[in-house]
């Protein structure tokens, strides 16, 4: 599906938070004023999308991020990806996902004032993905998306049961067992993607497949 890219600013905790807006597109061509209202209520919700570990290269343009992000639009989703405080444009200094945790809060607020009350879906990569186990504890989202969580991070990080947890087999920098050992007291499954390390390499397509054969209505 076709998708239109569009980035915005919203105040945040530690300043300006850059966010890049991905839109699925009607087949006839582009949008314009005209019709972005129109895209907006036919979406089927939100995805909010987060970035891997600020101080080790994460951002919004991560290739686990993007895949996310196309993803979910080829699903109607709307989608976001705010680089955290301190990456790119986003004003700010790196709060250990404290302020991270309290800005994605802030940008799933402004999906809300901007396009309605549309089902909330929270994803996220790494650093990220442990940070919307916090983001989840204090929203109600659709369901969550966790690819090569970086489990530990937080002193609690229980999770919805239908959240989709997606990890490599030789996964260097988080252990599988470490988040088998996470899961099993929630009963959680764990899709495991057989020889992908921690980054996906080459497998960044099984990503986009678990998500979009499981996802439902």
């Amino acid at each position: 599906m076709s998708r239109a890219l569009e980035r915005i600013f919203i105040e945040g905790g530690g300043g300006k938070i850059e966010v890049v807006v991905d839109r699925p597109l009607p087949r006839e061509g582009p949008s314009n004023e005209a019709t972005r209202g129109r895209l907006y209520d036919a979406a089927r919700g939100v995805a909010l999308i987060a970035h891997p570990h600020p101080l080790h290269g994460g951002t919004l343009d991560n290739k686990v991020v993007q895949t996310l992000a196309k993803t979910f639009v080829e699903l109607g989703y709307v989608s976001m990806r705010p680089n955290f405080r301190g990456v790119g444009a986003s004003e700010g200094e790196h709060d250990e996902g404290r302020g991270e945790t309290e800005d994605l809060l802030r940008v799933a607020a402004h999906a809300r004032e901007s396009l309605g009350e549309l089902p909330l879906v929270l994803a996220g990569f790494s650093f990220g993905a442990a940070v919307q186990t916090q983001v989840a504890k204090r929203t109600s989202p659709h369901r969550v998306v966790l690819v090569g969580v970086s489990v530990g991070r937080f002193p609690s990080e229980t999770v919805p049961a239908d959240s989709i947890v997606i990890h490599g087999e030789r996964d260097e920098t988080v252990p599988l067992a470490r988040v088998l050992d996470w899961a099993r007291p929630q009963e959680l499954p764990v899709v495991v993607v057989p020889g992908a390390d921690h980054f996906f390499h080459l497998r960044l397509h099984i990503i986009r497949n678990i998500v979009r054969d499981s996802w439902r209505s």
